[in-house]
């Protein structure tokens, strides 16, 4: 039977982290008997552990349902579950490059949340059809004509469609789902003949098949033995499979236009593929990219190591898989005296890189060591200007004439009670007030610009904790701005640890060596000699501690005598203690990096 274009519906849910995108999905993959009883469990599409456990989607997934509607025609369906929270962003973007339309989904308990208006602009960006789905409506608290009333008046969506639904209990799943064949639009049909064309939104890496591209069929159709061409490099590839989503990978003839699935064709090196490429047909007439994808801007750097050297080609596979699964972090080798060969990373957030450092130790069995997080600075020297996102490279003081840091529009959505504590919390980590609106009488949005170094320290944990868990962040890129920065380095009896340096506010520079220095003398052991700890800035020291050597009593053996002998061997004691401390090395154990 030969699939019809206007029969296709592309969405993807999006929504706020812990609305209900996945147990959504769960309601329609069970209502449209697309998953068996047997093979059904609770956030069937979070495949990943790492994302069971935390109970968050980490990974976009897709899946294609077969659904009878009312008028009694046959619909293909192909839903993409998306993640929630802000640090994967770009997730997000790619499925819609991917759709025609996206669910919204809003919990009747708390309203519209931050990462809930940033995922509906980028669903107006990309020309999206957007339904609305209050989701909870059977929760005691839920305030469903509050919900409603706020997406008609605050943000002016009078007349789009919207839905009331339950996902845990079912609710209102029937009307979605016909909500969706009449409100989201097919793709767009193509008649030119060996025009083939596909985006690529997503990829994953098998050891028997090699690189699986995941595509969107924009125009054409492709099979099994076509050769296929891709636009960044210009190579070409025979095809040797094509199929669709179901819970695992299904094989098929072929795909046709309108239509989301994979291609595998033999693709052994990992550079070959790169998301938001275009893949075409060696016989197309027209070679030229699809628009719409955006690459990815990192704002968090670490460095990553192993703990045993032995280990660094292993890492740098497991880096390569990773990066073609998510291409929204990138990695450069680097070395450190202290620890040995390893990479710095960039992340697109703090919860980015502790997820994919945890991914990286457990799904290739890695022990690392990271460094502490930072961001890219850029510093204006005479006649130069450098980028900076690793504190070893920050050059003297002398050197600089200005610094600057990455800043973001930040908004953090919150109920009225918590106002205060919040606004005192943004000013202590560096925040220009913007603006307080009040979206609801009960609900409050403070927006104001802060550096992006003061955000990936445990920010989004203090605001939860102060809001009791009803708080919510969002933030924009909004660039450099001018502010006072130093290189903080720390010193082990005059020598320089590259690896213990950070770059830091010149009004916190005291208060953050301060702690450091303390901090290592609880961690680094004692030696033979006295061991310096000295924070400094340039050639000026801030803050130092000092850890005592053992002390033996070489004049123990003695037993009177004259007092001459005594200081001879306390002399010759002092001697080889300074001796010791120019030869010996102070060890530096790991849990002080980790501190």
């Amino acid at each position: 039977m030969k699939l019809e274009t206007n029969k296709i519906r592309n969405f993807c849910i999006i929504a706020h982290i812990d609305h209900g995108k996945s147990t959504l999905a769960d309601r329609i993959l069970e209502y449209t008997n697309t998953i068996e009883k047997r093979e059904f469990r609770q956030q069937v599409l979070d495949s990943m552990e790492l994302e069971r456990e935390r109970g968050i989607t980490i990974k976009s997934k897709a899946i294609r349902i077969n659904y009878l509607a009312r008028d009694g025609k046959q619909y293909i369906l192909n839903l993409i579950d998306t993640p929630g929270h802000v640090d994967f962003s770009h997730e997000v973007s790619r499925s819609l490059i991917a759709c025609e339309g996206a669910l919204v989904v809003i919990d009747a308990t708390q309203g519209l949340q931050a990462q809930t208006i940033s995922n509906i602009y980028l669903a107006r960006e990309n020309k999206l059809r957007i339904i609305f789905v209050i989701n909870k409506i059977d929760m005691k608290n839920a305030d469903v004509n509050s919900v409603k009333e706020e997406l008609a008046n605050t943000y002016g969506f009078k007349n789009a469609p919207c839905f009331l639904v339950s996902a845990k209990e079912g609710t209102g799943i029937p009307e979605l789902l016909e909500g969706i064949v009449k409100y989201i639009p097919p793709p767009e049909a193509s008649n030119v003949k060996n025009d083939f064309r596909a985006l690529i939104f997503d990829s994953s890496f098998d050891a028997y098949r090699g690189v699986i591209v995941y595509l969107k069929v924009i125009s054409g159709i492709v099979k099994k033995g076509d050769i296929v061409e891709f636009i960044s490099n210009k190579k070409e590839f025979e095809v040797s499979e094509v199929g669709i989503f179901r819970l695992k990978m299904e094989e098929r003839k072929s795909l046709t236009c309108g239509e989301v699935g994979y291609l595998s064709a033999n693709i052994k090196n990992l550079s070959d593929v790169r998301i938001g490429d275009t893949i075409v047909s060696n016989l197309s007439p027209v070679k030229e990219p699809i628009p719409g994808y955006k690459e990815a801007k990192q704002m968090v750097f670490s460095a990553i190591y192993p703990v045993e050297s032995r280990h660094y080609p292993a890492l740098r596979e497991a880096l390569d898989k990773l990066s073609l699964n998510d291409p929204s972090f990138t990695y450069e080798p680097e070395s450190s005296p202290s620890l040995g060969s390893g990479f710095r990373c960039g992340f697109l957030g703090p919860l980015h890189m502790e997820i994919i450092q945890e991914r990286l130790e457990r799904e290739y069995n890695l022990d690392l060591i990271s460094s502490a997080p930072s961001v890219c600075y850029r510093i204006k020297m005479r006649g130069k200007t450098v980028f900076i996102d690793n504190p070893a490279k920050f050059p003297p003081p002398q050197e600089v004439e200005r610094t600057e840091e990455p800043f973001v529009r930040l908004k953090i959505f919150s109920p009225d009670e918590y106002l205060g504590r919040l606004t005192k919390l943004c000013k202590e980590r560096r925040a220009t007030h913007l603006s307080t609106d009040y979206p609801d009488p009960r609900q409050v949005v403070i927006i104001s610009e802060m550096p992006v170094s003061e955000i990936i320290v445990d920010f989004h944990n203090i605001v939860k904790s102060i809001t009791r868990g009803y708080g919510s962040v969002d933030y924009k890129d909004i660039g450099y701005r001018e502010t006072k920065i130093v290189r903080l380095d720390i010193l082990l009896n005059g020598e320089r640890i590259d690896a213990l340096a950070c770059i830091v506010p010149r009004e916190k520079a005291y208060e953050r060596g301060r702690a450091l220095v303390l901090k290592l003398k609880e961690v680094i052991q004692r030696q033979q000699f006295p061991i310096a700890i000295q924070a400094a800035i340039g050639g000026n020291v801030i803050a130092r501690e000092t850890i005592r050597a053992f002390r033996k009593d070489v004049t123990e053996k003695l037993y009177g005598g004259d007092v001459t002998r005594k200081k001879k061997l306390l002399e010759k004691q002092k001697h080889g203690k300074k001796r010791m401390k120019i030869l010996g090395k102070v060890k530096v154990p790991q849990e002080a990096f980790l501190a």
